[in-house]
Parts: structure tokens; C-alpha cells; sequence
């Protein structure tokens, strides 16, 4: 029996980001770029706004004629025109004249100041409308100045960042009616085990449905990418090769759940081998997921995930998430990591590094309060339904109590953090 030694799980995801590489690109349409990533920075292609405007309904008109404006010495102004948002001013405003004008409407020729509408009165007089003022205005006042939101050639949003309605908003603002994005990676799945059922075959003593395949597949697309799912290997060898084989040659990276331990029907070991793919580690100081390896093959990673559904689930969030996060120009790949008080007592001791399936709340404080899911076996998938966050608990330590603080990965944060 070959015997393994653990390493450090911080040891395990450094091995793992070495070989990280950065994905394609593609163009697509904006319509069609909802929750990709940036491939490209969105640069402005012009001022805004690209014109002097007005950022109220009110009169425009030439600030110097106010200097001797009060109470007691109104100054009366001509309405010499009537502009709306969108439509050009037509005549340049001179002296005593004033131009009618409305929010967004931009700032005739001649004029370098806005009233407001309430704070002017109008009247009628020889078919002509005036507008008279009782205080000073100083040049520029309420007036949005070209360029004063955004310059021509600024970098609006950086490349990496994931689409969404904002985004989307500046892109079509600056005319991006296409975009450059980061190929989503093809991920390919692999369950290993003669005891495996698909999910629509009746149970059979001593099997059980495959679960694993259609998790990690869940994973893949939460971590943005896309998966091929070659089915079930048998515990025969040749044909677990050939599929293995198979796969590689039309994936970015290949995960395979089960079979990467040390008993008689535990194939993956022997594939690598047999495929001369360097193995970067095979057993791992955590819990659960101990036996979790990975392997590099011409540049493709290989994840061996335990065949236990929630070390399944810990190892891919651990090493296969950031590979992904990394290879779609996410500057943040790792799980975020944060802190909350324990709202249960957790008396197992930790002789390895555990992650434990958790969920968190705030509690009336506003203190981050962390959960248990459900049972605390690598074996239990019912945990991972309530599942948000993985409570870590470092090896080493003895029972935690309720109110200790401890540090929280959650799990449906979108960004991460640089660093593991």
C-alpha cells in the first residue's frame, strides 16, 4: 500500500495556482454579455457630458448681467427662445437676454448660468415674454460642464470584471455594441464507481445515485464555466483510460470524483501513471477531502476529488474554483474569507485543518453569526442544500464553543479576494 504524506492546505492551493493560465477571448454581443467577464477595459469614447447642460428647468443667460441684481433692483431679461432636452438652442444670448430651458437641455451660445424656475418670475408684455431675477448668479453656476462626469479616454471599468445591469448600462452609454470576453473554460466531468446509479434508475442494493457528477457540474457553472459530462467508469481500467484520454483532448481542465484513493478499485493513481501526468499532491491536511490530488498533464490540470459528496464539494470550492476564477481575469479568485461568532458548540477535535458546512446570519447586533448546515460526515449530502459558507477551523485545535470567533468562506460571493 502506498503510503501518502498530507500537506498543508495553503501548501495544496499555491501548487494548484502555479499552473494557473489566463482564458481566451471572444467577442459578443452586449445584449448577450450578462454575467461574463471582461476580456478588455471599457474605455470612454467621448465627454459627458459632451456638452455644457442645464441641471434644471429654469433661464439661461449671461451672468454679468446680475452683477447689480437684489431685492430692490430686479434685472429683467428677454425670453428670446424655449429649448427642451435634446434639442438644439438656436440663437446666441446677448446682453439682457435669457433662454427658457430644461433639465438637460444644453447651454445656449452666450450664456454661463442657470436660475432656477422658482426663483425667477415671468410676464407678458407687447407680445413679448420677460423674465426678471432679484439675486446674483456667478459664471458657470448650475451649469454641468463637458466632461465634468467622464473624460474621452478614461478607463470606466477594468478588465476582469463580471457583466452586470451597471456595466451593461456603461457599455451602451459609450456605443460597446459588442465587447471582448473571457471564453468561458470547458470543464470536463467524470464519476467513477460501479456502484453509481444515474439519477433517473431506481435504487439497487449496494448502489447509489450519482450525485457528485451533477454537483460539480452545479459548481463549474456558479464559478462560471461551462462543463461536457462524459458519464460513469466503470472499475476496469482500459476503458477508465481511454475515457480519461478522451476527455483531455477536448477540455480545459478534467474532474474526476472518486477512485483517487489507495484501495484495489481506486484506478485514478494508475491513469496517471499511465499518462505520465505530473501528480502535484494526493493527500491534503484538511477535512474532508483528504485524499483530494491534482495532477498537470501538457498544461491541463487534472482534479481527483474525493468520491464523498461534501469532500467532493470542498475540494472543487478549494482548488478548482480559483483555477477557473484565475483563467476568467478574476484579479479576486479565492472564496471570500471573513469573520463570524460560532452560534453552536462544535466539540470535534481538529488534528487536520477542517472546513465545515455552515451557513451565516446576522444576528439583532449585527454580528456575522455562522451555522451548522446539517451533519459534520464527508459522506452527507443533505448539508450541502443549506450550505453558504464553510466554517474553517484550523488543525491543531480542540472543541470550539458558541460565541468563539472563527473564520467564514462564503461561498455565493462573486468576486473573492486576491489571497487564499
Amino acid at each position: 500500500m502506498q503510503i501518502r504524506k498530507p500537506i498543508p492546505v495553503e501548501d495544496a492551493v499555491k501548487l494548484v495556482m502555479e499552473h494557473r493560465l489566463l482564458g481566451e477571448e471572444e467577442r459578443v454581443s452586449l445584449i448577450e454579455s450578462d454575467n461574463r467577464r471582461l476580456a478588455e477595459p471599457i474605455i470612454a469614447t467621448n465627454d459627458v457630458p459632451s456638452f455644457d447642460k442645464s441641471p434644471y428647468d429654469g433661464f439661461a443667460f449671461r451672468a454679468k448681467d446680475t452683477k447689480d441684481a437684489d431685492s430692490d433692483n430686479p434685472v429683467t431679461f428677454e425670453i428670446v427662445e424655449h429649448i427642451g432636452a435634446g434639442i438644439l438652442p438656436d440663437k446666441e444670448i446677448k446682453t439682457g437676454q435669457a433662454t427658457r430651458i430644461m433639465t438637460g437641455a444644453q447651454i445656449p451660445v452666450g450664456a454661463d448660468c442657470v436660475a432656477m424656475l422658482e426663483n425667477c418670475n415671468t410676464y407678458e408684455e407687447n407680445d413679448k415674454v420677460y423674465m426678471t431675477l432679484t439675486h446674483k448668479m456667478k459664471k458657470n453656476q448650475n451649469i454641468i460642464e463637458t466632461g465634468s462626469e467622464v473624460r474621452k479616454g478614461d478607463v470606466l471599468v477594468e478588465e476582469g470584471t463580471l457583466i452586470n445591469p451597471g456595466v451593461k448600462a456603461v457599455m451602451a452609454t459609450f456605443g460597446y455594441s459588442e465587447v471582448s470576453v473571457v471564453k468561458k473554460p470547458i470543464v470536463g466531468i467524470l464519476a467513477t464507481g460501479t456502484e453509481l446509479l444515474e439519477v433517473d434508475e431506481p435504487l439497487e442494493p449496494g448502489k447509489i445515485r450519482n450525485s457528485n457528477a451533477y454537483m460539480v457540474a452545479s459548481q463549474v457553472k456558479r464559478a462560471g464555466g461551462d462543463y461536457i459530462y462524459y458519464g460513469k467508469l466503470a472499475d476496469e481500467f482500459n476503458p477508465s483510460m481511454e475515457m480519461v484520454q478522451k476527455a483531455l483532448s477536448q477540455v480545459d481542465f478534467l474532474i474526476t470524483t472518486g477512485g483517487v484513493s489507495v484501495g484495489d478499485f481506486d484506478l485514478l493513481p494508475d491513469i496517471y501513471k499511465e499518462l505520465g501526468a505530473d501528480v502535484l499532491f494526493n493527500k491534503i491536511a484538511m477535512r474532508p477531502g483528504s485524499v483530494t490530488t491534482v495532477a498537470i498533464l501538457d498544461n491541463k490540470l487534472l482534479f481527483g476529488l474525493s468520491g464523498n459528496p461534501s469532500a467532493c464539494y470542498v475540494g472543487f470550492e478549494l482548488f478548482a474554483r480559483p483555477i477557473i476564477q484565475y483563467n476568467l481575469y478574476n484579479k479576486n479568485p479565492y472564496l471570500t474569507r471573513t469573520k463570524a461568532k460560532m452560534a453552536m458548540d462544535f466539540p470535534k477535535a481538529n488534528p487536520f485543518t477542517r472546513f465545515v458546512r455552515t451557513y451565516v446570519t446576522y444576528d439583532s447586533d449585527g454580528d456575522l453569526r455562522v451555522h451548522l448546515a446539517g451533519k459534520d460526515k464527508s459522506n452527507v449530502v443533505s448539508s450541502l442544500a443549506h450550505s453558504t459558507s464553510l466554517m474553517v477551523l484550523p488543525g491543531g485545535t480542540e472543541e470550539y464553543r458558541s460565541g468563539d470567533l472563527v473564520d467564514v468562506l462564503l461561498l455565493n460571493e462573486f468576486e473573492g479576494q486576491a489571497n487564499f
